[in-house]
């Protein structure tokens, strides 16, 4: 008898394309299957195909009772799924300024052109980087933003300098981003950054006009000088050392194929799709910038065909934004993308140490600062990363981003590859714990879950990328 002495583990559904229901399991597992098998399962029905059978038992969905090594197979799946984000912070951001010659309709930390009380102090950066070694992590990520940081170019080779120096004690593995315009990089800052393996991120909105009127500056060359400091880097740090990504605004529904095309013709080998982020100025503006839900997610299904064509032509390319939602689907290891972790990754897997002599959970949560929140500050730069870690807001914000705990997550399909983001539910209704399903947060990625969850089930070609593209970052 198939269910004899056999437990149905908890799992979730949901009915998908073509008559079928996607079902979870508690690891992430899944499988879609026929409304009828779906009964069946419930019931234990003895009539249950052996060959689905056998597959529910290999992914966690039914569990023989004495089955002591399957129980610790369980145990250690989802031990690995937590591991990023209970391992210890690994990435730290550092604010060196938020001086910025662009003035971005989109700009989500309210850039200034000038004034030392936008640029962190020396005294705060080297503080900053000894609390980096009081995390957990073998493997560390820092990170340098602005505004443009490379405007305080002396301050992040400063931190460099400092950092790798003191990691001779402690020997741990340590990456270096600027993320930047590119439009203040010399041949001399490359210098120094191929010796310490430093990789630099841009933003790219894909076609010249496009980027121009997104992102302005005074002489109207935006574009062209990104285009002239990516050359740079390329020349001087190798043909890898500039990842890119993209804003969606109004501006870019239009153009899904061309802004593929454009990352195509200048090289890269990935385009990051990504919505609008209502923070800083960009909320200010966000009824006139931001598109629907629904309008960006059509945008963004337009540009992943986009991008399938050209992997179809021979030419390698991976959308980023689908890549962290496969890792998650398919692999048994988490990458640990920040927006997308239960217990949430801010704080746990980032720590933002700001040019004002604060420290904050995240990205998101130091932008909040720049219209006048200071609500989520964990505390100053300086105090033992221990105890900013045990304040009452880093407490607050792991109670609200379990989701097994969230009425609105705990019987939803997607629960094992996503979480509550409580500093976006902050800043959109002031309360980190509003009804979830009701958050741009939730609506957004259950958007974009569907959309790789059907084309995964349909899409032979797209399998192929997604067994790819899930262990290329």
């Amino acid at each position: 008898m198939l269910f004899k002495n056999v437990e149905l583990l908890p799992f979730n559904f949901k009915r998908m394309e073509n008559e079928k229901y996607l079902i979870t399991s508690v690891t992430g597992d899944f499988e879609f299957i026929s409304r009828e098998n779906l009964k069946k399962i419930i019931a234990k029905d003895e009539s249950l195909d052996m060959a689905l059978y056998l597959n529910l038992k290999s992914k966690f969905f039914l569990m023989s009772q004495n089955a002591i090594g399957s129980k610790r197979a369980l145990i250690s799946r989802l031990h690995a799924k937590k591991s990023t984000i209970l391992e210890g912070t690994s990435l730290h951001i550092i604010v060196v300024t938020i001086q910025c010659m662009h003035s971005c309709s989109y700009c989500q930390v309210s850039r200034q052109h000038a004034g030392d009380e936008f640029t962190i102090s020396r005294k705060n950066l080297l503080l900053a980087c000894d609390t980096i070694f009081e995390s957990t992590s073998d493997t560390l990520t820092v990170e340098f933003q602005g505004g443009d940081p490379l405007i305080k170019y002396d301050l992040v080779k400063l931190a460099i300098d400092y950092i790798t120096k003191k990691n001779n004690e402690h020997n741990r593995s340590i990456r270096f981003v600027v993320t930047t315009t590119l439009h203040q990089l010399t041949s001399e800052m490359c210098l120094f950054f191929k010796e310490h393996q430093v990789v630099l991120s841009t933003s790219i909105d894909g076609l010249a006009d496009l980027h121009n009127k997104n992102r302005p500056i005074a002489n109207r060359d935006a574009y062209e000088r990104t285009i002239t400091g990516l050359e740079l880097a390329r020349k001087e740090l190798g043909q890898d050392s500039v990842s890119a990504l993209m804003t969606t605004t109004r501006k870019s529904l239009d153009y899904p194929n061309e802004i593929v095309d454009a990352y195509v013709k200048l090289g890269f080998k990935d385009i990051f799709i990504r919505s609008l982020s209502d923070y800083g100025f960009a909320k200010k503006n966000s009824k006139r910038l931001a598109p629907t839900h629904a309008e960006f997610l059509d945008f963004y299904e337009k540009a992943l065909e986009r991008v399938i064509h050209w992997n179809d032509k021979g030419y390698e390319l991976i959308e980023v934004h689908s890549a962290i939602l496969l890792n998650k689907i398919l692999s048994p290891f988490d990458h640990g993308y920040i927006d997308l972790q239960s217990p949430s990754g801010a704080g746990l897997g980032c720590i933002v140490y700001n040019y004002d002599g604060y420290v904050y959970p995240s990205d998101e949560s130091r932008m909040l600062k720049e219209t006048g929140d200071i609500s989520l500050r964990l505390g100053r730069i300086g105090e033992p990363l221990s105890e900013l870690l045990s304040s009452d807001l880093q407490r607050n914000i792991i109670t609200s981003s379990l989701n097994f705990n969230d009425p609105s997550c705990s019987q939803c399909a997607y629960l094992p590859y996503c979480g509550p983001d409580p500093i976006s539910a902050y800043n959109e209704f002031r309360t980190m714990t509003p009804p979830t399903h009701l958050t741009s947060h939730c609506k957004r990625y259950m958007g974009l879950f569907d959309l790789i969850f059907n084309k995964y089930q349909n899409s032979e070609k797209f399998r192929k990328l997604a067994n790819q593209w899930a262990f290329s970052k």
